[in-house]
This record gives structure tokens, sequence and C-alpha cells, in this order.
């Protein structure tokens, strides 16, 4: 998500730079990038030239002090409440008054995050979709001491994006998480039960309903491992059952089959296509 966002953020005009704590991505980041955007310029979706200029744009910070003269911070690091208030705290002390910080969680509570910093009026959800140039919404997500300034700020550099805005309050999964996880939780649900393969499942969905994207392969390219940190951020924060992460979800998660990016989930992956059910999605229904 970091990359995807970074990337969209260089080639609308962005001077961009991005940090990454771990030194293997670090490294890779510049060329995942723009092998991307070589993509979309072989697929007709950006010029060349377009994307020449965007690859000057683009900077890799060696230290996270040295990206941090900027109007907007975007953070995308895992779902973990703890995490994200240790990088916002961090970037507090380094960063100009300016500063909005972004958080792109897709559950997490903004006015908790906030609460790390001395900037709660500048903190604000900023959450993209996976994959990030091809979706067209943003959540703007407002903390309870989120300012309208900083509201009107962050709605503006989501359009500047050439994304559609919806506008929520703090809440726990907001609402495209809410919305989305509790139709995937069913879906994996009918799984276990028998109602239907994953395949059969999916396509109920989209032909029926005119998903572009059925709620296991959504769960797959979304991440089964951020599926469930959403799923038992859901379960902590609503009274309520049907939040519950099945055991399905669970036992995937724990054998490393976590969707898209590790090339097998509810379906197994080569590329961008999901080719056929996972194995072991339809080993473990079975069971059940």
């Amino acid at each position: 998500m970091g990359r995807g966002i970074a990337g969209l953020c260089a080639l609308t005009g962005y001077d961009t730079w991005v940090f990454d704590a771990d030194p293997g991505a670090q490294r890779a980041v510049r060329a995942s990038i723009e092998t991307s955007w070589s993509r979309a310029v072989e697929k007709g979706k950006v010029t060349a030239s377009a994307a020449d200029a965007a690859r000057h744009r683009l900077r890799i910070a060696e230290r996270l002090r040295d990206a941090a003269n900027v109007d907007f911070v975007i953070e995308a690091v895992p779902e973990a409440l703890d995490l994200k208030r240790m990088v916002l705290s961090e970037l507090d002390d380094v960063c100009p008054d300016r500063t909005v910080f972004g958080s792109n969680t897709s559950s997490l509570p903004i006015t908790r995050i906030a609460h790390a910093t001395g900037r709660r009026d500048r903190v604000i959800g900023i959450h993209f979709f996976n994959p990030v140039a091809a979706m067209p919404l943003v959540e703007i997500v407002r903390g309870r001491e989120t300012s309208p300034e900083t509201e009107e700020r962050a709605v503006a550099f989501a359009r500047s994006l050439g994304k559609e805005v919806v506008r929520v309050a703090d809440s726990p999964g907001f609402a495209t998480s809410r919305l989305g996880v509790a139709l995937g939780l069913e879906a994996m649900r009918m799984l276990e039960e028998g109602v239907a393969g994953a395949a059969d499942i999916d396509r109920a969905m989209e032909l029926g309903y005119g998903h572009r994207m059925g709620p296991l392969k959504t769960s797959d390219v979304v991440g089964l491992d951020v599926r469930l940190a959403i799923a038992e951020t859901l379960s902590a924060e609503l009274p309520s059952e049907r939040f519950a992460p099945p055991g399905i979800l669970r036992e995937l998660v724990a054998g490393g089959r976590t969707g898209k990016k590790a090339g097998e989930g509810f379906f197994r992956w080569e590329g961008e296509k999901a080719v056929a059910e996972g194995p072991r999605a339809a080993e473990l229904a079975k069971k059940r």
C-alpha cells in the first residue's frame, strides 16, 4: 500500500519521499514502484514522459527525519495501534507545524492514533484501497479532534490524486471496512459450512449484485492477515459476534496463506490473476 500511494503521488506531480524501516524493503522500493509505472505505460494508462518525470520526483529517505519537511505524511505501516502511534510520535518531533499526518489504517481509531502526537487537530484518516492506482475511492476519517481545516486539506489532496472521496466520522471500521469485512466474513462462514465453493460464492456477488470482485477474492487482495487484524479490532470494539474471525481465516493466516501477496489464500494466484480455488482453503472447508 505504501508503495502504491507513493507511486501515485509522484506520478500526479508531488515531490514524494518514501521511508521503510526494513532495509530490504527500502532497497527494493524504487524498483518496485518504477516497475508498476512501466506496466502502466505498456498498457497505455500512463505516458512515458509522465513516468519519466515521476522518477525524478520520487526520493528514498535513508532516515525518517530526511523526509520530514513535507506538507503531508501518510503512514502505511501494519495494522497495529502501538506501531502507528510510535511512528507518528517520532514524526511529530521532526516535522514542521504545517504537516498533516494521514493514517492509511483500515479500522484503527484515528482519535487514539492522534493522541500520540502534539497536533491532534492535524491527524486524519486517509484510507486508500488496493490497488491504489486503480481503485477510485479514498475514505477520509475525521478524528474527534481533527480540525475542519485539516479535513478540507485532506479532501483536496485526495481529489488532486484523481480520487473520489467519502467522509466518515471516527468509528470502528469506519464505513468501508465495517461493511466490507462483514460481507467477507460471512462469505468465509458460508465456505466453511459447505454452502458453496469459493468461486461460486464470489460469482454470485459479482453477477447477482454487480460487485467488481467477490468477497473472497477481495479478502485475498487486501491480505488475509490484514482482514484478520481488522476483524479482531471490530470484534473487540463492537458488541456483536458478527465480526468474530472464522476458523478458516485464522488457519490460512497461521499457515502463511495470506492471499494474493503469498500466492495463495482462498484462491491460488499467478501475478494479478486468481487462477483456481486455493487447495488448502478447499481442504479446510471440506473438513468442516
